[in-house]
């Protein structure tokens, strides 16, 4: 059955690198907020060798920020997440997933401390600046809210220091994990973090810059020709492999951050947020169901566009939100929501896909193991 093709119009924007992609042969998109991400250039698999053995550019423009600045900055930014972010530091990424006032997850970004009273919240995909500007109009806050033009490129692979360092000097290399410093190009100072979306090593690069987005490009893509530098983007077997969960696939506001396993991500004894009497309940009662690893048997599995339905002796055990086959692991490995009776490693639960063919899946801790 041919895939229907993706309508492209202005309310789906495109990036300032899109004309670099686009040359190399991007050969499919997906919408990932309001805007444009490759997701496939040769194919999956070989996508994913090459991020696995040298280095990639990823055009991750839709990874939008949203600025918080001004004197209540620091507030409105704690009232969102149960991380507690009082010792955070200038220069430091943070990990803050953002609740709701029932504790259901917004979203799951990383926060950049630019300055005491200036932040990035760099969102996964769901509109995080309206939940943000809404608190802060009804709280009263004295803060700016708002999505600056910043376009990050990220750089991953086991070669990204020895590509970043020829751009950018060996400065770069001392830039500890989720850290980032300013360093120049072309004269203009960028916000470069050791972060990414995926657990090969690597950089991402805060372009704010309209004009110097293709020099960027172009600066990196010339200075990796002997690394095999190659297009790139998040690449769903790396991702599962490396169990890294993605928000509006694998948890969405239904779930809360003790079911995304996000347990230390909560400090429900510090300061005030909003959801925190939520969790509290959560907590002592323990949730409901946790995200889990699976191993599927049998061979490849069709996509997961949607979540397929997880059972045990009939009952409903709970779904799959992302599989994929694992050539490092040599099996299917799936994330998979599972009610709280049938969590444990090892159980067996029987999967029903789309077409209604079954497959059996054995339940494993996060993240995967090597057997």
């Amino acid at each position: 059955m041919p895939i229907p093709l993706l309508s492209l119009s202005r309310r789906l924007r495109s990036t300032p690198y899109t004309p670099r992609i686009e040359a190399l042969g991007v050969k499919a998109y997906t919408v990932y907020n309001h805007m444009l991400l490759a997701t496939v250039f040769r194919s999956l698999e070989e996508d994913y060798q090459h991020l696995c053995d040298h280095v990639q550019l990823w055009d991750v423009s839709c990874e939008r920020q949203v600025e918080l600045s001004g004197p209540d900055a620091a507030r409105l930014l704690q009232m969102m997440t149960p991380r507690d972010l009082g010792r955070a530091v200038v220069g430091q990424c943070v990990y803050a997933p953002v609740v709701d006032a029932d504790g259901g997850m917004i979203n799951d970004p990383v926060v950049l401390k630019l300055a005491e009273d200036r932040y990035w919240v760099s969102i996964a995909d769901s509109d995080v600046l309206l939940f943000a500007a809404g608190l802060a109009l009804g709280g009263g806050l004295d803060v700016r809210v708002a999505e600056p033009e910043v376009y990050p490129l990220a750089v991953q692979g086991p070669k990204a220091d020895d590509l970043m360092a020829r751009v950018f000097g060996e400065a770069v290399r001392e830039i500890r994990f989720f850290r980032f410093a300013r360093l120049a190009f072309q004269g203009h100072p960028l916000v470069v973090a050791r972060s990414g979306w995926s657990k090969q090593g690597g950089f991402e690069i805060y372009l704010d810059r309209l004009d110097l987005a293709l020099p960027l490009w172009d600066a990196l893509w010339q200075a990796g020709q002997d690394l095999d530098v190659g297009p790139g983007c998040p690449n769903l077997i790396e991702r599962v492999e490396s169990a890294l969960l993605s928000y509006g696939s694998d948890m969405t506001r239904e779930n809360n951050p003790f079911e995304c396993g996000l347990d230390r991500y909560c400090q429900l004894d510090g300061p005030e947020f909003l959801g925190r009497e939520a969790l509290r309940r959560v907590r002592d009662a323990g949730p409901a169901r946790r995200i889990r690893g699976l191993r599927i048997d049998g061979g490849a599995l069709p996509p997961c566009r949607s979540a397929w339905p997880l059972s045990a002796s009939g009952g409903n055990a709970g779904r799959v939100t992302s599989a994929v086959w694992s050539p490092r692991f040599d099996s299917n490995l799936a994330f998979a929501m599972v009610e709280r009776a049938y969590w444990e490693a090892g159980t067996r639960l029987d999967i029903t896909l789309p077409d209604g063919a079954a497959r059996h899946g054995i339940v494993c801790n996060l993240p995967f193991a090597e057997s």
